[in-house]
């Protein structure tokens, strides 16, 4: 897996809408989801954050079962320690739930939930990393709604696939994953600085092709359960059909935003890599 640091493509303003996208999802985290310690592996079995975590989630993420039906589950968890039918402590569920939802405008707010630390991080770089440049090229409210759109299809699709699951779908990744084929269609010979744990996190200049095109062959064959015992729990096909998606809607227009950025001549002396982020 590279895990891609920055790309040497040039902009022609600062990508606002990027930024406050990653500030919204760090904000959202820090302020608002409970963080369960068990989660993030540092505490086994069932205390009262890890019940909050998951009522949080169950009513703010979005659920394949739900999505499809357009119907919420009569069964959600209530945030509290209780007894199960078999006398062991777990998670305190009630029917009906404690809250109410709405299925579709679940699937907007799934995209700014996340699980951890090390989710978050991961989504925002990659965002950082290739969302300026579409944002760039396709302007920041369009940038927006294609954004927000990837997330739906994505979550959608994973759902389509997976009609009957009552796992919760929450992170950015489905949308995030859009921007990723939007990115790679537009630039695909743009010049991407990443490293390889393996490789000791060893810098290497890379394609966006073989960078992205990698990240893509690598979330199909772990949907596929290539490679894992058993899926995890990463909606890796919600990743496919988001970045499947990103790629065909920004395929008809690839000249037109290609022609939309800076002139690369204007940005020769500054660095001696331009000629690699000409398509």
């Amino acid at each position: 897996m590279v895990i891609p640091i920055h790309d040497i493509n040039p902009l022609r303003r600062r990508p606002v809408m990027t930024w406050l996208l990653i500030a919204v999802n760090v904000l959202v985290f820090v302020l608002f989801t409970p963080v369960s310690t068990a989660v993030m592996g540092l505490h086994r079995g069932t205390s009262p954050n890890v019940c909050e975590q998951r009522r949080f989630f169950e009513e703010w993420g979005a659920i394949p079962k739900e999505l499809m039906t357009d119907k919420q589950l009569p069964v959600a968890d209530t945030g509290r320690i209780g007894l199960n039918p078999d006398g062991t402590t777990g998670c305190e569920v009630s029917s009906p739930p404690t809250f109410d939802k709405n299925p579709i405008l679940s699937v907007l707010t799934s995209m700014f939930l996340h699980g951890s630390w090390v989710h978050l991080l991961g989504n925002m770089l990659f965002l950082g990393v290739f969302g300026n440049n579409v944002e760039d090229r396709m302007g920041r409210l369009r940038f927006l709604f294609f954004y927000v759109a990837c997330g739906f299809v994505a979550a959608y699709g994973f759902s389509f696939a997976q009609p009957d699951s009552r796992s919760t779908l929450i992170g950015a990744s489905g949308a995030i994953a859009g921007v990723l084929g939007a990115y790679l269609v537009v630039f695909p010979r743009a010049r991407v600085i990443g490293v390889v744990p393996i490789l000791f996190f060893i810098p290497f200049w890379l394609p966006a092709w073989l960078v992205l095109g990698f990240w893509f062959v690598l979330q199909y064959l772990y949907f596929a359960g290539i490679g894992v015992s058993s899926g995890g729990a990463v909606a890796y096909g919600a990743h496919v059909v988001g970045f499947v998606f990103g790629a065909l809607v920004a395929l008809p227009f690839v000249q037109r935003l290609r022609a939309a950025g800076p002139d690369p001549r204007r940005h020769a002396p500054r660095t001696r890599w331009v000629r690699g982020t000409r398509w």
